[in-house]
């Protein structure tokens, strides 16, 4: 019991601090869930909102990352595939380890409901060349 409240009280200090440098950035990140599933992966959830305008950067995951757009619009390029604008009630997937952005268009932010499947022990993203 001690070893999950400290693994929680980690993950709440993490997301705060990413919660803090993201802001100045126009994204809001909000980690829903973690859990240490399929063997030798990890599986994230969380909810990500861009303010208009703002990109979220190019990175990967060591992992497949699933979405829905639950409100707002948004332009998803992913490499080698056709930029993808996308509204609420929309969903995607992206390959693992495939370099990737997302940026708020329109009036309003941009909110996602994200997935992550990912290699345990490595992070949940990195910046892409």
């Amino acid at each position: 019991m001690l070893r999950f409240s400290l693994a929680v009280m980690a993950l709440v200090a993490a997301t705060a601090l990413a919660s803090a440098q993201d802001a100045s950035s126009g994204i809001k990140r909000t980690p829903l869930q973690k859990i240490d599933f399929p063997d030798n992966y990890t599986t994230v959830t969380g909810l990500a909102e861009i303010a208009p305008g703002v990109s979220a950067g190019r990175h990967t995951h060591p992992g497949i990352e699933t979405g829905y757009v639950l409100e707002g619009e948004t332009v998803l390029s992913i490499d080698g595939q056709p930029d993808i604008t996308m509204k609420a009630g929309d969903s995607y997937t992206i390959p693992a380890g495939v370099p990737h952005d997302a940026k708020a268009v329109g009036e309003k932010p941009v909110k996602v409901l994200g997935i992550y499947v990912i290699e345990r022990g490595k992070p949940l993203a990195s910046p892409a060349k």
